[in-house]
């Protein structure tokens, strides 16, 4: 037994003790005990979890849960269940961090364990974040609305906060330590009333963002929800953290820059009534996606590029899967790029994950199908890694590890007999994709001018 598995076992034998003592039996065969001596070398976080917080496993084996591959379309339904008796913030973070420690043992036992493919985790994830947004961001709505009054446009007509979702998560394709990167928005200005006394749309929708945020990502004995990332929005941390659609429109069409049209590539409202999300992606679809052939953003992205490199050069990144060369911004890179580019005369091309985007690319010749294939499998790869680095302890991180013990787990984790198997396979995915994208991407400018 290496030494991962052999120190979290105690762990196991907690849980075990605990189980019989309420006459709870975990599968016997082998195939399930050879599944949880994966997830155990793999992830200090579940085991921690299941001796700390029992009945988590006891539920997923009772209910049958660990084994279904399809609860990313009835999370927000079980979410909202769980949610119904809450009735202050401190019992909503409870059972948010309650809820959300549940699925992540599902999900990360699953991912260690072969069970459900990248593609199922990422939706997984991506689910479980729409739902713990949408509805924390319900409730807290009607409390502010019992608090504050009710925030009207100037017809009257009742407002509510829109989010947006940039990054992993507007793609579905977040990871299983990820912060999430959102951008608050509401329809119309106007005021509150109701309340104790008037305060406009931006005051009330403000606090209500503020609450959000706090509900979410505040560590409690419980642990977090998600972190939460506004600095996406115009101006930064400091713009208004819930601007209107007016002033958005604005800002993108007057002082936006290119890495924000890059940026907003993946945007997805997960939490509004459905016209004001119909309305917002409407407005910023012109901004994103230009009518010609926007050959003079290629400039830019250089520089974006250029910049990017050097700011993984000089903090030392060779070792971070995510940002340093040959990583999984590089290859985001050349998808993205492309779709800025060409994306407003092409509509198969505004599509939110980078796989759906390289198939594109490749059914529309625009990149080869080698290329694409190449690209895809490097892409997967890479994700695979992320999801092992992040398993073990919970925690956001994209660096290989240092310690031969680490590696080593890793390499088993991914099913390679040591860390001596696997360098070789990194490097190589490293030294193919660096800067793999701004050669691709210049081939085809060249070409199409």
């Amino acid at each position: 037994m290496n030494g991962d598995v052999a120190s979290n076992e105690p762990h196991w034998h907690t849980w075990r003790a605990w189980a019989a003592a309420r006459h709870v039996v975990p599968p016997d065969d082998a195939a399930f005990q050879q599944a949880r001596a994966r997830v155990w070398e793999g992830s200090e976080f579940v085991a921690l979890t299941c001796a700390r917080a029992p009945t988590v496993l006891a539920e997923l084996l009772t209910t049958g849960d660990l084994w279904r591959d399809d609860l990313a379309s009835d999370m927000a339904e079980r979410l909202t269940a769980a949610l119904t008796s809450v009735t202050d913030e401190v019992g909503l973070m409870q059972t948010l961090r309650r809820f959300r420690q549940r699925q992540m043992v599902r999900i990360v036992w699953r991912d260690l364990a072969g069970w459900a493919t990248l593609d199922e985790t990422m939706t997984d994830l991506s689910a479980l974040a729409d739902a713990c947004v949408q509805q924390t961001l319900e409730i807290l709505h009607r409390w502010s609305v019992d608090e504050w009054g009710t925030p009207s446009d100037e017809s009257g007509q009742p407002q509510h906060l829109v989010v947006l979702a940039m990054g992993k998560l507007g793609g579905r394709e977040l990871n299983l330590s990820s912060d999430i990167d959102l951008i608050l928005a509401f329809p119309r200005v106007g005021q509150t009333s109701g309340g104790a006394r008037p305060l406009s749309n931006e005051q009330f929708f403000a606090r209500l963002g503020q609450r959000l945020i706090k509900v979410l990502e505040t560590p409690t004995a419980d642990g977090f929800v998600f972190r939460v990332d506004t600095r996406l929005r115009p101006f930064g941390e400091s713009g208004p953290l819930a601007p209107s659609f007016a002033a958005l429109e604005t800002y993108y069409l007057t002082q936006a820059r290119v890495w924000e049209r890059y940026a907003m590539i993946k945007a997805r409202v997960i939490a509004g009534a459905p016209a004001a999300a119909t309305e917002l992606e409407a407005l910023l679809q012109p901004f994103v996606y230009r009518r010609y052939l926007d050959f003079g953003a290629i400039d830019a992205l250089r520089a974006l590029k250029a910049s990017i490199d050097r700011e993984v050069q000089r903090q030392g990144l060779a070792d971070n899967v995510k940002l340093g060369p040959g990583g999984i911004r590089e290859i985001e890179f050349i998808g993205q790029t492309f779709q800025l580019i060409r994306g407003g005369r092409e509509p198969r091309l505004r599509a939110r994950p980078i796989l759906d985007v390289l198939h594109r690319l490749g059914e529309l010749g625009l990149l080869p199908e080698n290329a694409v294939a190449e690209l895809t499998a490097a892409y997967r790869f890479l994700r695979r890694v992320e999801h092992r680095l992040q398993a073990w302890a919970d925690h956001q991180t994209h660096v290989l590890p240092r310690e031969a013990h680490a590696r080593d787990r890793l390499a088993r984790t991914l099913d390679y007999a040591d860390w001596q198997a696997l360098a070789p396979v990194l490097e190589r995915v490293a030294a193919d994709y660096a800067d793999k994208g701004v050669r691709l991407i210049k081939i085809n400018v060249d070409e199409n001018r």
